[in-house]
């Protein structure tokens, strides 16, 4: 509910970074909550897409390529724009398994380690997008895989 409470502005609306209000294929930059906004080292932001019913890198396709290179081009140009940190430091990515089910991307600083942020969960935007490109199912159909903790429900089955 919170994400949709931030995408309807109930919530949140003076953290906004950029808009694209676009309903099919904008979204919403906001600073992730575990970024405190005093310094750059770990910068941490998120982009929160407005269309509803895409949940995770499963459900893309090279129909949403419109969506994910606004994202990516957009996010960029704000984080530059904002904070004064070039495309060529931040690391943009999707996580798989997501921590929750509405697409978003994370824009990281690219010196910081975020949690999630290694090759076994994060997929790189710009490959995403290039992969979509080449293959319209490509992440429908690839075997993906991603680290799980022991804890975890989905390990213990």
């Amino acid at each position: 509910q919170w994400v949709y409470n931030i995408l309807e502005k109930k919530a949140e609306a003076d953290r906004i970074v950029h808009e694209n209000p676009d309903p099919r294929d904008g979204f919403v930059l906001v600073p992730d909550f575990k970024w405190n906004q005093n310094q750059l080292d770990d910068l941490y932001l998120v982009a929160l897409v407005h269309r509803r019913g895409l949940k995770s890198l499963r459900d893309l396709t090279a129909e949403h390529l419109p969506l994910l290179r606004n994202i990516l081009q957009e996010g960029q140009e704000a984080v530059a724009k904002r904070f004064g940190v070039p495309r060529s430091q931040l690391r943009v990515y999707l996580h798989y398994q997501p921590s929750y089910y509405h697409l978003h991307a994370h824009f990281t600083a690219l010196g910081y380690e975020a949690p999630g942020s290694g090759v076994e969960r994060a997929h790189l935007l710009a490959d995403v997008i290039d992969n979509l490109a080449t293959d319209s199912a490509y992440y429908r159909t690839r075997a993906l895989t991603f680290a799980l903790r022991a804890d975890e429900l989905l390990f213990k089955k």
